[in-house]
């Protein structure tokens, strides 16, 4: 959850995407003349967990603020948005499909249903160029997903997949580095899915060797979550060839046994995931992974849970974002025979114990090396791939990239001090 200390209060849940959109509708409600009392709630509906957050933020900020003039979106709105414009205190629910356009916004707007997100044609590219401090601008390419993942509700909150032509990328990543930002972080729904509606049907390793050549006063470009079988030949040879894009990446990988994959509707198999890093290091042995892994899908056992654990190792991640299982109405998962809550915990626990001790791992053997930090603020940031940094001695302005030499590890990441 992002808060904001300016005059419109933005409460941001889920995924990067989201952190993208507040910051567009930020603008655009500032545009419009909302001021102090306005408070933009952009919701998530991953998970139940992620809209009971969203919620409880609501409540706590009508009973802190009685006269707040509260804004509901996202996705979790986009789906049920009777309920959540019925939560005291809701004066509007804007649809995924309408919060990103200029008119949504007006002070004198009159309420308007919340339309069908699945007829949605285009993806506003909405030109982003303050990010409320951060040093690192996150950049819209994709929007939905026509994938059907049996546990999944997104699709339906976002839409189907939608392309931001090249020529838009471009100017607003131009944009971006000329207002001071080093890194550009690509994001989307299924950002690999990027391009068959747009004219020429780009790939997407083709639009980011564009990019790169077209804005070549960009230092650092990272990818968000990357489908590990939908890599194409250009994207493995930037992978490969291309410093500025960075050796981190993020995987949609959600388990590590194949019946349990199969029941999920994913479109890789564990043998699939085990080849693309093979390969992956291959071509660029420092690359560092990430993963969002489900622990307690409908019918798990043990020996399938075991799986993905020793996923973690055989894969050698080192970064991950765990998910219990959170059955979605109306998807085909929520109808499958649910393993109890409580095991889902624990077994997300465990899974998580298992990733602590990864991202350990990785940390003590940066010991020593010499890393390129990107400075956010209060003298913390992320190295090229993604460890958090504190700098111990002297100090830093965010968006400063800095030489620095790693002296400590900490469970939550790396000291380091200027090289």
């Amino acid at each position: 959850m992002d808060r904001s200390p300016d005059a419109i209060e933005v409460l941001t849940f889920g995924c990067r995407l989201n952190t993208y959109e507040s910051e567009g509708m930020r603008a655009l409600a500032a545009q419009a003349g909302h001021a102090a009392g306005t408070i933009l709630v952009n919701t998530c509906a991953v998970t139940a967990e992620a809209e009971r957050h969203a919620r409880k933020a609501i409540r706590g900020a009508i009973r802190d603020n009685p006269a707040a003039r509260i804004i509901v979106t996202g996705c979790a709105a986009q789906i049920a948005p009777d309920r959540w414009a019925a939560l005291p205190g809701v004066a509007r629910v804007i649809g995924n499909a309408d919060k990103l356009k200029p008119e949504s916004w007006a002070l004198d707007a009159p309420p308007a249903p919340v339309t069908d997100i699945m007829a949605a044609t285009e993806t506003a590219a909405h030109l982003v160029t303050d990010f409320a401090g951060r040093a690192r601008a996150f950049v819209q390419v994709q929007q939905g997903c026509d994938h059907r993942c049996t546990f999944c509700v997104i699709p339906f909150g976002r839409g189907p997949s939608r392309s931001v032509p090249i020529g838009a990328i471009v100017a607003q990543v131009r944009l971006l580095v000329a207002r001071g930002y080093r890194e550009v972080v690509l994001s989307g729904v299924d950002i690999t899915s990027y391009g068959p509606d747009l004219p020429g049907a780009p790939s997407l390793g083709q639009m980011v060797r564009r990019l790169l050549a077209l804005v070549p006063e960009l230092p650092r470009l990272r990818l968000s979550s990357l489908d590990p079988v939908e890599v194409d030949d250009d994207l493995w040879r930037l992978i490969e060839g291309e410093p500025r894009l960075l050796p981190h990446l993020h995987l949609s990988l959600q388990h590590g046994a194949d019946l349990i994959l199969k029941r999920m509707k994913r479109r890789h198999s564990r043998a699939d995931a085990l080849a693309f890093a093979r390969r992956a290091r291959a071509l660029r042995p420092d690359l560092v992974f990430g993963a969002d892994l489900i622990a307690g899908f409908p019918t798990e056992t043990e020996a399938q849970f075991q799986a993905t654990l020793d996923l973690v190792d055989e894969m050698e991640l080192s970064f991950l974002h765990v998910f219990p299982y959170s059955e979605r109405p109306g998807t085909p998962a929520a109808r499958m025979p649910q393993l109890p809550l409580p095991l889902r915990r624990a077994r997300a626990a465990r899974l998580r114990a298992v990733g602590q001790a990864a991202a350990a791992r990785f940390y003590a053997a940066r010991l020593g090396q010499e890393e390129q930090v990107l400075f956010e603020r209060n003298n913390r940031g992320h190295t090229a791939h993604f460890a958090p940094i504190r700098l111990t001695g002297g100090s830093a302005e965010p968006g400063e990239l800095r030489r620095v030499r790693v002296t400590g590890a900490t469970p939550d990441g790396l000291l380091v001090e200027a090289a």
